[in-house]
């Protein structure tokens, strides 16, 4: 292990490489990149860096996030196989004809989807911005929200604004058990409960805390409760555990029995993975040029909004060839 970490600093020294890992991935991956975090922070570190080399272990529509806003620089995956199950069940063609029944609407499209899809869209938003965008969009426009219907559903709540959503869920975070959190909740009735919200409803309705893993982390770190069940990806819990090694983390339960609550796509990436792609260079990100300007464009008006920028918004969808 010792040995592996060392080849990949020394790789990264060579290309000039910067490493970002995405709170869901291993601890040892997280341990070694230069940057962790969730998906704002990983496109935010990516665009700003000046590193030639960008290799982002995390999956594929984050490593076309970064390449998007950078398109100069060489953007590296360890596992092209590392998808996302919203992107998967949004593909661009169906999208784009959810869009043009809605031609004078508003699409926000959540950054868990492919780089097509976010051509087709006005606005790109995470979980960490998403409400602010919503709230700076005029009154009067019909919003569109895809592809995560949970996330939409909550920010409808939250902000009052009603939405049209794309029927999508992340395959993760659908599996948590109100149930069995209610059940966990019982036995330690002190533990504060901490959800993400891509879960279902009824897991949200259990929680103290809804937000985005960065958020969550945040509030391990600042709360001055003892137990915390939760409900996200297991992976942010190594974060959690460094932060505060002093409480108890309880990890939500999936009906079930099985350990359905990781990501299948996250735990591709592996540290022989990463050493492999410094060492070749590959598999890197490519976007061709037509498509990366037409999707860089919502993702720009989401980092100006996200830095509380005023923008202007199209008053009705411009058709294109993909």
């Amino acid at each position: 292990m010792n040995t592996l970490i060392t080849k990949i600093k020394e790789l990264k020294q060579r290309h000039n490489a910067l490493i970002l890992a995405h709170y869901y991935e291993h601890g040892d991956i997280q341990d070694l990149a230069d940057c962790v975090g969730d998906s704002l922070y990983l496109a935010q570190q990516g665009q700003k860096a000046e590193n030639p080399v960008v290799l982002l272990a995390g999956v594929v529509f984050m490593a076309e996030t970064v390449k998007i806003l950078s398109p100069e620089k060489t953007v590296l995956v360890p596992d092209l196989d590392a998808g996302c199950s919203l992107v998967h069940h949004s593909p661009a063609e169906e999208y784009r004809k959810w869009r043009q029944k809605h031609p004078d609407a508003i699409c926000v499209t959540y950054v868990n989807s492919s780089a097509a899809v976010k051509a087709l869209s006005d606005v790109i938003v995470t979980s960490s911005n998403a409400e602010k965008i919503i709230r700076a969009i005029p009154e009067e426009r019909t919003i569109l929200f895809g592809p995560d219907q949970n996330l939409g559903r909550y920010l409808a709540k939250k902000t009052g604004r009603p939405m049209e959503l794309w029927p999508g869920a992340c395959e993760v975070h659908v599996l948590f058990s109100a149930r069995k959190i209610f059940e966990l909740k019982t036995l330690h009735p002190e533990a504060r409960v901490l959800a993400h919200p891509e879960c279902e409803d009824a897991v949200l309705k259990e929680a103290h805390v809804i937000g985005s893993t960065s958020r969550l982390l945040e509030e391990v770190k600042n709360s001055p409760a003892k137990e915390f069940i939760v409900a996200t990806e297991p992976g942010i819990l190594h974060q959690m555990k460094k932060a505060r090694p002093d409480a108890k983390l309880f990890e939500a339960p999936a009906e079930g029995s099985c350990a359905c609550n990781e990501c299948p796509y996250m735990k591709l990436n592996t540290l022989e993975k990463i050493a492999h792609s410094l060492e070749t260079l590959s598999p890197s990100i490519s976007i061709s040029p037509v498509l990366a300007e037409k999707a860089k464009i919502p993702l720009e008006r989401m980092m100006r909004l996200t830095q509380g920028e005023v923008v202007s918004w199209p008053s009705h969808y411009v058709e294109f060839n993909l």
